[in-house]
């Protein structure tokens, strides 16, 4: 019996030891495996990701150069037919990048959040029919390359002629535009607006001239290259107000001390200029008599 006992015992001690073998040989070597492998994937997700979001590639060169732009400006930055992102500012910033060997990023973004957007990163600039008169000290500027006004456009048979007829009328105007802060608390025509029976913002301009041509709006303050590209592309029914709101310079806005990129875009843009690209393009959107890239 004794020996019975025993040898149960001794057959049931070899079994754990063999399980204690096996096991703590894979014991050791899985987990050792698994933090190798996470190891390689967290450090190849990272410099990924931190390429990626910088736009640089190993040795620091910038890659890309991402341009933030309002999708519903025509002819300075919208969507074709086709479904692409074109128009003249995305066309000079292509040209840029050629010049450059940079991948363009079109990042279409809502206007009102154009300063986070840059503050943040997100964007290299704003590169979209953007004044910079009024805003000097806001960005850093690239030279101006148009020369812009701000202009009311109303229905051809409103009997609206001078900015005496639009009192008690209501003035649509895109949110964060420069038309908006001319007729805002310290703009310039701040007297005019007074005389409004209401100013009325919307997200984009592609909006306004629906509730113009409803007559939910009477009038539009606008710029005067979007105001043309919009009556040409929508046929008869509007016109453009002989009085002006003001004139303005388009300038590309760079986050404030981002001189270095300022300083190669512009010095693009001369490229561009003297080799006829910027002219070419200019006369393809019509905006021949409007621009004022100077040659230096």
């Amino acid at each position: 019996m004794k020996k019975k006992i025993l040898c149960t015992m001794m057959t049931a001690v070899m079994a754990v030891s063999l399980l204690a073998g096996c096991g703590g040989k894979n014991d050791e070597a899985a987990p050792q495996a698994e933090e190798n492998n996470t190891e390689s994937s967290a450090g190849e997700t990272d410099e990924g990701v931190q390429e990626e979001a910088e736009g640089e590639d190993a040795s620091g060169e910038k890659t890309t150069f991402t341009v933030g732009f309002d999708a519903e400006y025509p002819p300075y930055g919208y969507m074709d037919e086709d479904g692409e992102y074109t128009g003249f500012d995305l066309e000079l910033a292509q040209a840029v990048c050629d010049l450059e060997g940079w991948e363009l990023v079109k990042t279409p973004i809502a206007w009102d959040s154009k300063d986070m957007e840059l503050e943040s990163g997100t964007i290299d600039c704003i590169w979209n029919g953007f004044t910079m008169n009024g805003r000097e000290d806001d960005y850093t500027w690239s030279d101006p390359y148009v020369d812009n006004s701000q202009a009311m456009v109303v229905a051809e048979n409103s009997g609206i002629e001078t900015f005496d007829d639009l009192a008690g009328k209501v003035v649509g105007v895109q949110a964060a535009s420069a038309a908006l802060q001319l007729l805002q608390d310290g703009g310039s025509q701040k007297e005019l607006a007074d005389t409004f029976g209401s100013i009325q913002e919307f997200a984009d301009y592609n909006s306004a001239f629906v509730e113009l041509q409803a007559g939910s709006v009477q009038a539009v303050a606008m710029d005067i290259g979007v105001a043309q590209y919009q009556i040409k592309t929508r046929g008869e029914g509007f016109k453009i107000m002989d009085e002006k709101l003001n004139s303005e310079k388009y300038a590309i806005g760079f986050k404030l001390g981002n001189e270095e990129l300022r300083d190669t875009v512009n010095a693009d843009l001369q490229k561009l200029l003297e080799d006829g690209t910027f002219d070419e393009l200019a006369e393809k959107y019509e905006l021949t008599d409007m621009v004022c890239l100077e040659a230096k």
